[in-house]
């Protein structure tokens, strides 16, 4: 994989950059859409970026983002995740879960039909990590380590981090931040329980953020961050298609569970807007929160849940293009709501 060279981040005064939040979603692979988009971000320099928190996919872009950040700034972050996605790439050439010959033959990107991931299928219905994998192994630790400076990322003051982990024996979230954070802290937040054993941190065992937070929003509200939000969204609300099939059911199934906190979190956040609005609450306790979003599935494009675990090269470049032009979207339309409303449309998501 061969990242492009974009243009170097557009220089601009503390004055002129308008601070946010980021929050990204998990998914898999298409987390390479998310990097589109913080590159889109990052390029045009208007936006001062504090904080971020993120699940999975978005855990490992935000760490990658304020590690690279540290180094050199915007570049350091763009050339980070850059580096970080092309190793991504460099590692899948070695999965046996691959698309099949008439899938690549039409040029589509799902796995649906992967002989591999119907062998993977099968054996976990009566297998776990814990008996394929007793020694739990998992190069995503020393592959982490390898790219990002861990000590450093704990040690200095940056972009604010919160990381989502569900604490498997109690059913509770945790939410890692910087001092905390670890290539086990991240390894937990990615942590599918199909695939891997459950990750240890501190004596505790966690599964992937994603079923209790993905991402959590709520940290943002109880720290000294900006009040406006921008939502990267991995998963789709809705789904065109019934589906009918064993792998399409269990596939909308996840769709919908790791959507479901983060729609309950922002059906909160709209029901406060309107209290605050009618003059309902007191000002006081209460956060007036501007929210904007940037979805994957308003790119357009045709794709299933099994394309996330596709880590093919042209495909995660397609992602970051797509992401790219969606953040550049987004810039063009809503930089000056910024720091004054927010551009979710609530309503059209039936909250």
């Amino acid at each position: 994989m061969s990242p492009a060279k974009p243009a170097k981040a557009k220089p601009a005064t503390n004055g002129d950059r308008r601070p946010v939040n980021l929050a990204l979603q998990g998914g898999g692979s298409h987390g390479a859409f998310t990097w589109g988009v913080l590159d889109a971000l990052l390029a045009d320099g208007r936006l001062d970026i504090r904080a971020i928190t993120g699940t999975s996919a978005g855990a490992m872009n935000a760490v990658v983002c304020a590690e690279g950040y540290l180094e050199a700034g915007a570049d350091g972050a763009r050339k980070q995740l850059a580096q970080f996605w092309a190793e991504i790439s460099r590692e899948g050439v070695f999965s046996p879960i691959r698309r099949s010959p008439l899938e690549q033959l039409m040029g589509g990107w799902s796995l649906q039909d992967s002989p591999g991931r119907a062998m993977w299928e099968m054996w976990s219905t009566v297998l776990t990590p814990y008996d394929t994998n007793p020694l739990g192994i998992n190069p995503l630790r020393d592959f982490l380590d390898g790219i990002i400076d861990f000590k450093r990322v704990r040690r200095e003051a940056g972009i604010r981090l919160f990381i989502a982990a569900t604490n498997v024996r109690s059913g509770r979230i945790r939410v890692f931040g910087n001092h905390e954070l670890t290539a086990e802290a991240i390894m937990a937040s990615a942590c599918l329980p199909q695939l891997f054993q459950a990750v240890e941190v501190d004596g505790e065992a966690y599964w992937d953020g994603g079923y209790l937070g993905n991402p959590a929003l709520f940290p943002l509200f109880y720290e000294d961050t900006p009040d406006d939000i921008i939502l990267v969204q991995i998963n789709p609300d809705m789904s065109e298609d019934l589906p009918r099939t064993a792998g399409a059911i269990a596939d909308r199934l996840n769709e919908i569970t790791f959507n479901a906190t983060l729609l309950a979190e922002l059906r909160a956040i709209a029901f406060v807007q309107k209290q605050l609005g009618l003059g309902n609450l007191p000002s006081e306790g209460y956060r007036a929160v501007r929210m904007h979003r940037i979805a994957l599935e308003d790119a357009g494009l045709k794709l299933d849940a099994s394309s996330k675990l596709n880590t093919e090269a042209p495909f995660l470049e397609m992602l970051r293009d797509q992401g790219r032009a969606a953040g550049k979207a987004f810039l063009d339309q809503h930089i000056a709501a910024i720091g004054k409303h927010g551009t979710l449309d609530f309503k059209a998501l039936g909250l």
